[in-house]
């Protein structure tokens, strides 16, 4: 599993979710697609309607990849935090029955408010 409580692991850059769907679409349930999709260099986290889904890709040769599925019903808690002028990038904290807190960190150039109504939606 992914360790979100490290810094490093997640600064996201929003991307189109059709440029990640091909490595994505084995996991998704019927009904289930994809609402946005962020990426780092490598790593890829995506939201679809009903979860959201960590890609951690690992290894020089990137073949092996550790998905990681947390479905929006597990959802106790969420936070967000705006990009500021000197603190430039965006956080969502999730807080996820038995499992804890989760953390992402965005670029500045992500609607992280956007992002936090989304999940209101699926998760009120």
């Amino acid at each position: 599993m992914i360790d979100f409580s490290s810094p490093s692991v997640f600064k996201l850059n929003p991307c189109d979710p059709a440029t990640v769907h091909p490595q994505v679409a084995p996991l998704l349930i019927p009904g289930e697609h994809l609402v946005a999709a962020f990426r780092t260099t490598r790593d890829f986290v995506t939201f679809t309607n009903k979860r959201l889904i960590a890609a951690n890709v690992q290894g020089m040769t990137g073949k092996k990849v550790d998905y990681t599925s947390l479905p929006y019903n597990k959802i106790q808690a969420f936070s967000i935090e705006t990009a500021g002028n000197f603190d430039r990038d965006a956080e969502l904290d999730l807080w996820f029955s038995g499992l804890g807190k989760v953390r992402l960190e965005f670029k500045a150039n992500a609607d992280i408010r956007q992002l936090g109504q989304m999940i209101a939606s699926y998760v009120l």
